[in-house]
């Protein structure tokens, strides 16, 4: 079992299919979750961009104005090779919004200029929604129907995208490197890098047992529940007892630990395979420990909302969907096609 290519829940999957030829492939809009006050110190800016990186525009808007970057904020990074709409906030206290024209730039398409109370963190927005081509199909329209009903109807395991082990999971290994001491990483934006690859392993591999065992959607005596659309948890000290009713709803969803300092959150069977699975790696546990993260969980199903399936011609099919934020649409449709990137 390996965590960084992790088990199908749907098993094999359809066929290869190019993904992301063209910016226009992949497309990705920010769900802010609220509507912006209209007045106050931060100026929030609606921005489409192409071939850009988010890092990249908040710098050009920062030099742009002549104020230092710290001023310009966003909710989470969006890709390069695509076309994304996300939010930008700038904190211009007693100043006047720029026009679009003050920020746009090649690949950068102002959308629209507001203002608002707060400025925006990391994480501020609700998810993002997703209009994705997959090109090259050799799979049928009926087989394609009957995954992504299976998708949508059960989810898949939330498992973390490829993307945040690095090329070939070379993010792991320099963990290990590093948290055993091997390895001296003085850089902190590379600390940080390695510290959320390694996390990150650790709960796909947990996941990935309760996948293999078939029970990564059923209840377990000593369960952390925990909610899609926020961090909350129900730990095993405050059930109310209809617990299993509402995973059943989809009210509620179990979780698997991001792995910190302490005790597991989690009790009696669920604890015991969480136990096993960790036991295997434990310079990555210890070394996650001794940087004072504390334990937390993230849920075990990811579920695309407001789903949609349809075909541009006999190769090329279109899918849209919803996901919560910090959650990977690869993950989604690795269940459908193995993602080759190409141009077309």
């Amino acid at each position: 079992m390996n965590p960084i290519d992790p088990p199908r829940l749907c098993g094999k999957s359809l066929g290869t299919v190019r993904f992301k030829c063209r910016p226009e492939d992949f497309q990705v809009e920010e769900l802010l979750g609220f509507q912006p006050s209209g007045d106050g110190e931060h100026c929030l800016v609606w921005v489409e961009k192409s071939e850009r990186n988010t890092n990249d525009v908040a710098t050009l808007f920062a030099k742009k104005l002549g104020i230092r970057k710290r001023l310009v904020s966003h909710c989470g990074m969006k890709d390069n090779h695509a076309i994304t709409r996300q939010w930008f906030s700038i904190h211009l206290p007693g100043q006047p919004s720029p026009s679009a024209d003050d920020l746009a730039d090649d690949g950068i398409r102002i959308l629209s200029v507001t203002r608002n109370l707060r400025k925006l963190h990391r994480g501020s927005h609700d998810g993002n929604r997703f209009i994705i081509r997959l090109r090259g199909c050799e799979f049928s329209e009926s087989e394609a129907n009957e995954r992504w009903q299976q998708i949508s109807d059960r989810g898949v395991p939330n498992y973390f995208g490829p993307q945040r082990f690095g090329r070939d999971g070379g993010n792991v290994d320099q963990a290990r490197r590093f948290m055993s001491g091997e390895l001296d990483v003085r850089d902190r934006p590379l600390r940080g890098i390695l510290i959320s690859a390694a996390r990150s392993f650790i709960f796909n591999a947990c996941v990935a047992q309760r996948v293999e065992l078939g029970n990564w959607d059923t209840p377990l005596d000593g369960e952390v529940f925990g909610f899609a659309n926020n961090r909350s948890l129900v730990l095993p000290g405050n059930y109310r007892g209809d617990e299993a009713e509402r995973v059943q709803q989809k009210q509620l969803e179990l979780t698997s630990p991001l792995w910190g300092q302490g005790d597991l959150l989690s009790e009696n069977q669920v604890k015991g395979l969480e136990q096993s699975v960790v036991e295997r790696h434990p310079e990555i546990i210890d070394g996650l420990a001794s940087f004072n993260l504390q334990q937390e969980r993230r849920v075990m199903r990811l579920r695309p909302l407001a789903s949609r399936l349809a075909w541009e011609d006999d190769r090329t099919l279109v899918l849209r969907f919803d996901l919560p934020k910090g959650t990977y649409a690869t993950t989604v449709l690795r269940e459908l096609a193995e993602l080759q990137l190409g141009k077309a």
